[in-house]
């Protein structure tokens, strides 16, 4: 089995740009302590026989297919969305006050893994893919899919938390980045401007509208602002599965396809202080830049709607 969404990613990447190659960080990047190797990671937790779990909790299963016609939803489909979505964003905003000094990723874990099972709902990364926890954790230099370990949080850290539940048969994913004790100034605009980033491209979306614009407005952006877009990870459909058509490239692009009425999707750029590119540490999951630069990452599941978006994952 491919090991790794990343793996896969690579795969299927387009033939534009060349993402995995030595860069060099854009002088000075900030104050941070730069994660190197993972930390150590406690067993799988358990989830009770009454929750409803994916099919990939029983057996080992690739990362869904991101390519093919976007599903359209329905009327009861959108509203378990909505549903899925509203829990995703509560669970969020509560580990996002967790995230302090000296509290590990591991501890945000083991409270988001208990209050998603108490809702009656699953933590959909556990066991996606291989994937051993229920959230993900990335800290400074790690752009994404960072797994919850025993390092604790130091003054200075940003952390990206990456929230995702299964609940009535469909998934809602979001994640933001905190600042951890006293950010400097390069780390607060990085996470600032990926906060705006992704706003704005929200506020792009709406019926007719091509997916391409998305990327190519987080283009200019990041330009305008001296970042890079860690163009590799994308934007995904999601619903019933985890991921699914549309693929939404966070870089430009001249991809076709167009927004319609009921199709649900995830925006989620991942800007870096420094270069785009990265490499997978060990564990098969934990993508770091690789020049060592900080990135921030945000992420909202939207919905389109006959005269605009909604965005399914606001608390």
């Amino acid at each position: 089995m491919v090991k790794g969404i990343l793996n896969l990613l690579m795969l299927q990447r387009p033939t534009v740009r060349t993402f995995f190659k030595f860069g060099k960080a854009k002088g000075d990047t900030g104050k941070y302590v730069p994660i190197v190797v993972p930390g150590k990671v406690s067993p799988e937790r358990s989830v009770p026989e009454d929750i409803n779990k994916p099919p990939y909790y029983f057996k080992d299963m690739p990362p869904g297919n991101t390519l093919g016609k976007p599903e359209i939803k329905n009327a009861d489909q959108i509203e378990a969305m909505r549903h899925s979505g509203k829990l995703a964003a509560q669970v969020l905003r509560e580990c996002g006050k967790l995230a302090k000094v000296g509290t590990t990723t591991d501890e945000i874990d083991a409270f988001a893994h208990e209050r998603i099972i108490a809702a009656s709902a699953y933590p959909s990364p556990l066991r996606y893919a291989g994937f051993p926890k229920s959230i993900c954790t990335s800290i400074n230099n790690v752009a994404c899919h960072g797994i919850p370990d025993d390092r604790r949080l130091a003054n200075g850290d940003i952390i990206n938390i990456d929230v995702t539940v299964y609940l009535n048969g469909c998934h809602g994913d979001c994640s933001e980045t905190f600042l951890v004790g006293d950010v400097d100034e390069q780390g607060r605009f990085l996470v600032e401007a990926t906060k705006s980033c992704l706003d704005q491209c929200i506020s792009l979306c709406g019926p007719g509208v091509e997916f391409n614009k998305i990327g190519q407005f987080i283009d200019r952006y990041s330009a305008e602002r001296g970042l890079e877009s860690v163009a590799v990870f994308i934007g995904h459909g999601i619903g019933s599965y985890f991921h699914g058509p549309p693929e939404i490239y966070h870089y430009h692009n001249e991809a076709r396809g167009k927004m319609q009425p009921g199709m649900t999707f995830t925006i989620e750029p991942i800007l870096s202080l420094g270069g785009s590119e990265v490499e997978v540490l060990e564990d098969g999951w934990t993508a770091v830049c690789l020049d060592g630069a900080r990135s921030a990452q945000f992420e909202h599941t939207i919905l389109v709607t006959e005269t605009g978006t909604e965005i399914l994952t606001r608390a």
